[in-house]
């Protein structure tokens, strides 16, 4: 080395080392299944929504609130209560279950009024979105899926319909009906949200 000029030692070009578990493994690609992504979610994000409503039903006995203080509330007066959150997410898992299986979709007629009747509500969507099996759900991906709202027709594919719409759709109003409840101070937080999945 000359003097005044100064070298670096070059680095080797190392291949980065896979974290534990995470090669993949070429001969047998891990998938997920159309049922595997909605049968179990849609059953954890609904239990977990029965256990938060279990929360707020002991909140309101033990502090003597009329429970219409908390059915009705709303985040902001523009946004739907806390029963509609409710029941919009029971409506959407049970709703793309139906679709995915071409299936008739059951009907509720949206009249709860107390904690109990949410939480039956709730307890049969999960009922039924656990009666589908995997040979009804399996290889929807590519499903023509078509909703409608007024006149307006909205057209899908299976695993657009599933990952894009109805599952976000879920957690959106999971999230919310949790907001209203923890905004009025309900004692519940992640982990009652998130559950054992």
């Amino acid at each position: 080395m000359a003097f005044g000029h100064t070298s670096f030692p070059v680095p080797l070009k190392m291949p980065p080392t896979p974290l534990r578990g995470s090669q993949p493994n070429r001969e047998h690609p891990m998938t997920i299944s159309m049922y595997q992504a909605s049968v179990p979610r849609l059953a954890n994000s609904l239990n977990n929504l029965i256990t938060i409503l279990d929360k707020a039903q002991a909140h309101i006995e033990a502090k003597k609130i009329d429970p219409a203080a908390l059915i009705d509330f709303r985040l902001y007066p523009d946004m739907l209560s806390f029963r509609r959150q409710v029941q919009i997410a029971s409506d959407t898992a049970k709703g793309v279950m139906a679709r995915l299986a071409g299936v008739e979709m059951p009907a509720y007629e949206d009249n709860e009024r107390t904690f109990e009747e949410l939480k039956a509500r709730v307890a049969k969507t999960v009922a039924y979105v656990q009666s589908f099996t995997p040979a009804q759900i399996d290889g929807t991906e590519d499903k023509d899926i078509v909703t409608k709202r007024g006149d307006k027709e909205t057209h899908y594919k299976g695993m657009q319909f599933l990952l894009g719409h109805a599952m976000p759709n879920v957690y959106f109003h999971v999230t919310t009906a949790f907001a209203i409840l923890r905004h009025n101070g309900v004692e519940i937080g992640k982990r009652d949200f998130l559950g054992n999945p």
